[in-house]
């Protein structure tokens, strides 16, 4: 059964036990490798924190549902689109959709079933809060063709990995936008950056397959410089969200609480190995415990 699994599933032995049909369902939307909610879930969690709402946990649960239904619905909506050339690349070629074991038919109905637990979720936000997700659907649906135009589809990714910061905060503080603007685009564009640079990290893994195949990536335009580059992008996102805390709190205490956070980014850039294939992996996962780290300080800045 393990030749079914992708070689950087986390649950390899869980999702092995299920049947072949829900097995294929389960590894089509990624439920074997939750590392992809959980990067989705923290930009939620951060905007909800920062914008001052305390715990908010019956909240945070739908939204958890909701990230791990759209996350897996993106999945899908990848693998149909991406079915052919991921037939070309090692660690995919071995996907439900690529390898002909879930038809496209199938997945679409797949996809179908994930997004009506997304409209679930959307209904207990507030009205404006549910115009700001739907308004992200254009960006999920245009990701899968970025690698073909652009160098650079880990930006787009940051643009929709990260768009539950925007719905957070709308959620507790739509009335205060004009006056929250600056906050919010502050940290919208470090989470941005923080995804640009784990998604980078993530690349590493399919260099070589990506440039047989045409994939363009950040990996591959950056060459020899992708530890200099994931550190200026990771420079970048906390300067970004000490900006968005300075001009929350005019306070040098809540920039500092950003500190651990900068620490584990500097310490994933510094033990980051370019041509050994487990490292970046390792390095990729651990930004879930960076996304811990940050909503940490989300939650101290905006209810202190």
């Amino acid at each position: 059964m393990t030749e079914t699994i992708t070689p950087d599933s986390e649950h390899r032995s869980l999702i092995s036990r299920l049947p072949q049909l829900p097995r294929d369902l389960a590894l089509l939307a990624r439920f074997d490798r939750p590392i992809g909610w959980w990067l989705l879930f923290w930009p939620c969690v951060w905007g909800v924190w920062l914008a001052g709402a305390g715990w908010q946990l019956a909240l945070l649960g739908w939204l958890l549902l909701g990230s791990i239904a759209m996350r897996g619905a993106g999945c899908v909506f990848n693998d149909i689109v991406d079915a052919d050339l991921d037939k070309q690349v090692a660690r995919t070629a071995v996907r439900p959709v690529a390898s002909g074991r879930v038809s496209k038919k199938a997945a679409l109905i797949w996809l179908g079933a994930l997004c009506l637990i997304g409209l679930a979720v959307l209904l207990q936000l507030r009205w404006e809060a549910q115009l700001v997700a739907l308004a992200s659907v254009a960006l999920v649906a245009a990701y899968p063709f970025m690698k073909r135009i652009t160098w650079w589809p880990q930006a787009w990714l940051g643009m929709v990995f990260t768009w539950g910061v925007l719905v957070g905060w709308v959620q507790f503080r739509s009335d205060s936008l004009a006056n929250d603007w600056a906050v919010l685009a502050a940290l919208y564009a470090g989470a941005v950056c923080w995804v640009i640079g784990f998604d980078t990290i993530y690349a590493l893994q399919d260099r070589e397959d990506d440039a047989l195949v045409g994939i363009r990536s950040s990996a591959l335009r950056m060459g020899g410089n992708v530890r200099g580059g994931v550190a200026a992008f990771y420079f970048a996102a906390i300067a970004f969200w000490a900006i968005a805390f300075w001009l929350l709190r005019h306070d040098w205490l809540a920039v500092v609480t950003l500190f651990p956070a900068g620490v584990h980014l500097l310490w994933q850039v510094a033990t980051l190995s370019t041509d050994d294939p487990i490292n970046p992996l390792d390095r990729f996962r651990s930004n879930r415990f960076a996304g811990f780290l940050v909503a940490a300080a989300c939650f101290v800045v905006g209810n202190a």
